[in-house]
């Protein structure tokens, strides 16, 4: 299979291979450089926790925000 390089730099990847490799829109590529020849390779899906962990900062210990968030113990 072959395809060209636009004036853009952009080439398209053949349908059999972006659907045989599983390449969707959107799908992050990375390009590397081997002995003269172009490499592109899936990248790993980023895990979805380590993309927000830490991102909530509220300047309180989780032991404020647990008791702020149950309210006063009820009396009896």
């Amino acid at each position: 299979m072959k395809t060209v390089v636009s004036e853009r730099g952009q080439i398209t990847i053949p349908k059999p291979l972006r659907k045989r490799l599983g390449i969707r829109p959107g799908q992050v590529l990375d390009f590397k450089e081997e002995a003269g020849r172009l490499i592109a390779t899936k990248r790993a899906p980023e895990d979805p926790v380590e993309s927000v962990y830490g991102i909530l900062k509220l300047g309180r210990s989780t032991d404020d925000l647990i008791s702020s968030l149950r309210g006063a113990p009820d009396r009896v």
